[in-house]
């Protein structure tokens, strides 16, 4: 039977597991609840710079979104008109269903 890199991975993370297990368990309260609080304030330290990417990438994409809208202004005068009409929601009337209500009458 050989050893491949998966059983010596699997072997060497439930080493350091089962250490890590034993290691707490001798741990007083004390510093069971200073590790917890550390814990915490780590998570929380990575949750504040994750919400504060997400926001720069907000603000970053918001930029690029006007600077596009601006430049397609700017190239085609009259594309804002287009896009408006394009996605105006409401009532909508075709030429077929004008044509259909002129024939009925």
């Amino acid at each position: 039977m050989s050893v491949n890199n998966k059983h010596l991975a699997t072997f060497l993370l439930g080493a350091a597991a089962a250490f890590g297990a034993c290691k707490y368990m001798k741990m007083t309260d004390e510093e069971k609840e200073k590790l917890a609080n550390n814990i915490k304030d780590k998570a929380n330290k990575l949750k504040n710079s994750a919400l504060d990417a997400e926001k720069q990438a907000m603000d970053y994409f918001n930029e690029l979104k006007d600077k596009g809208v601006e430049a397609m202004k700017e190239h085609l005068p009259k594309v804002e008109e287009l896009f408006e009409n394009l996605f105006k929601s409401g009532n909508k009337t075709t030429a077929t269903s004008d044509s259909a209500n002129n024939v009925a009458q």
